[in-house]
């Protein structure tokens, strides 16, 4: 590509490391350094919440007979491993970039999200479709001894489950503030899968034992063991959802997803802004990992411009691209000479990005 011309010197060349996806920068200024540790502490304190509740549900589970108790213990299972992914995904996608991963292993995130999300389908989902299945079969008469253990567990599952929620939604909040966007807008536009699976995990986690209770409840209130068969079915629907949703995302990651449509958006606007450039035909951009974002311009410069010029004026922009949206860690500008079918297609695609931004400031509230 033409852009070569006008490489700085931490452009990505022969025999030399690129900058790593962990390079980049929040806009706000906080480090991803930072940030990484946030959800570090994040996810060991939703995996000790998950470890302690499992065992817990567990033995409630046995002593009660309860299919819908049985049925959070497994959840809080997949849960636990799925914490064990995610700490192994922090930990992997850190790798600097070398000769085989010139961009950085910041896509490890998004694969480890993706088996945290099956873990959930499998390990929770499935086994309380077992357990609804089986309650309906079973006939065991219910201990009220143990069904008051089972409760109690709940309640204890419910005190812990909630703590690790609010310390990951302190955590959205905190970027969302940073952002300068809603809460909600923060969770729904979020580019970190750890951050993003652990608030499902402990929103699910919570709205599941809200059901165990009162199927367990109303089991021992009308004698009918269904009600508990039922809400381990619900359950069981609850995790294969948020299990799709999770996998959904991350694998739109992982083929290759673009980067927010409001930084592209001030990115195409800031090239439209320089002298130098008459037209940007093409930006093209892929999130490489939660900092880490890869910006291909195709670009039409003014006429009249010598080689000199145009090499300082691809290294001037590259320098002020990096200095104000520091995630745009690899950059690529291929000068090229734009057709009028050319600047037609790229007003369209600018006026389709433009409606885009709009309606997500709409459903973000902003």
């Amino acid at each position: 590509m033409s852009e070569d011309s006008g490489r700085d010197p931490s452009e990505a060349t022969p025999g030399r490391e690129p900058p790593g996806p962990t390079s980049g920068r929040e806009p706000s200024g906080a480090a991803p350094g930072n940030r990484d540790g946030e959800t570090r502490k994040t996810v060991w304190v939703a995996l000790a919440a998950n470890v302690g509740i499992a065992v817990a549900k567990a033995i409630g589970g046995a002593v009660a007979g309860s299919p819908a108790l049985l049925s959070e213990a497994a959840h809080s299972v997949a849960d636990s491993l799925n914490e064990l992914f995610l700490l192994a995904a922090l930990k992997r996608s850190e790798r600097p970039a070398d000769h085989l991963h010139p961009f950085g292993y910041g896509k490890e995130r998004f694969f480890w999200s993706l088996l945290a999300a099956v873990g959930i389908f499998v390990t929770g989902g499935c086994f309380s479709f077992f357990q609804g299945i089986e309650a309906f079969h079973a006939g065991e008469s219910e201990s009220r001894e143990g069904y008051l253990i089972g409760l109690l567990v709940l309640a204890l599952a419910m005190l812990a489950e909630g703590t690790s929620l609010i310390r990951a939604l302190s955590q959205v909040r905190s970027q969302a503030k940073s952002h300068h966007r809603s809460t909600l807008g923060e969770i729904r536009n979020t580019q970190d899968p750890t951050l993003r699976t652990v608030l499902a995990e402990d929103s699910t986690a919570c709205l599941g034992v809200l059901l165990a209770l009162l199927g367990m409840a109303l089991h021992m209130t009308t004698g009918n063991g269904a009600y508990e068969a039922w809400a381990a079915l619900l359950i069981g629907a609850l995790l294969v959802y948020v299990a799709f949703m999770l996998g959904k995302s991350a694998r739109a990651q992982l083929i290759g997803e673009a980067a927010a449509p409001e930084l592209q958006q001030q990115v195409i606007t800031f090239l439209h802004d320089q002298p130098e450039i008459d037209t940007v035909t093409a930006a093209m951009t892929m999130q490489l990992g939660p900092d880490s974002v890869m910006l291909a311009a195709r670009i039409d410069l003014v006429a009249g411009l010598d080689s000199e010029q145009v090499e300082e004026a691809l290294m001037r922009t590259k320098a002020e691209l990096r200095a104000r949206w520091p995630q745009l860690d690899q950059l690529f500008l291929d000068v090229t000479d734009a057709s009028s079918a050319d600047r037609a297609r790229a007003v369209r695609a600018r006026h389709r990005l433009d409606d885009v931004v709009e309606r997500r400031r709409q459903v973000d509230g902003i």
